[in-house]
């Protein structure tokens, strides 16, 4: 979707600061916080309740506004508590009053502690076994779709309808705009995923260096013969 998360090639944002602060916990975080927040997004995660393109659906369909606005890790847990609603997990009168009040569901698994290194560790691969062969080659040139759907897409807005070439072919993996889309979708309908070359005068003008480029990871829905 084009949400607050899509902001490739917009401008007035300023520069990229790499930030000072950090917790006395950890150098990865800013505020105490945030590692708690992590720790509960792995925890209900592996509940089994959404998927990986679900969850990030859910945080980037948040207010744009608030997307720009939020630290990364506020991101989550605002995207982590709206899943929980959605799903009846939990009520909003439990997020006031911060405790249970009803009932939980019954859920696929739980993670213990002990579990979390090595759950951690194995992650969640997508790559999947290839039912067909890939529909293009290295060398290829492609042309990329021009979507706008308002569910979730990995094909950022500013390389669509675009010119580029096949630069690698990285295996057949789960297609993120159906798996986002649940039980509403094709399921993980895994597709062919290839690295894709753009100049950078393709995506952004004539203004741009000559010798500049972008690489993308895409899927084969998203491209067609250049």
């Amino acid at each position: 979707m084009n949400g607050g998360a899509d902001l490739g090639g917009m401008m007035g944002f300023g520069p990229v600061v790499d930030s000072a602060e950090a917790s006395a916990l950890d150098p990865l975080f800013h505020a105490d916080w945030e590692p708690r927040v992590l720790g509960m997004i792995v925890a209900i995660g592996a509940a089994g309740k959404w998927n990986l393109d679900q969850s990030r659906f859910a945080r980037e369909s948040l207010p744009p506004a608030d997307y720009m606005r939020f630290p990364y890790y506020r991101i989550w847990l605002e995207a982590a508590q709206k899943l929980l609603l959605e799903r009846q997990m939990i009520t909003t009168d439990e997020l006031e009053a911060g405790r249970m009040i009803s009932q939980p569901q019954p859920i696929r698994k739980r993670l213990a502690r002990e579990d979390v290194a090595a759950a951690l560790q194995a992650g969640g691969p997508v790559d999947r076994p290839a039912d067909r062969s890939a529909g293009f080659a290295v060398g290829d040139n492609v042309q990329t779709i021009n979507i706008h759907p308002e569910s979730h897409t990995r094909l950022p807005r500013y390389a669509r309808g675009k010119a580029g070439v096949v630069t690698a072919i990285l295996g057949f993996h789960v297609f993120p705009d159906s798996n986002a889309l649940g039980a509403h979708g094709k399921g993980e309908d895994p597709q062919w995923l290839y690295q894709i070359r753009f100049s950078a005068r393709e995506l952004w003008g004539d203004d741009c260096n000559p010798r500049d480029s972008v690489t993308l990871d895409l899927w084969e829905p998203y491209l067609e013969r250049g």
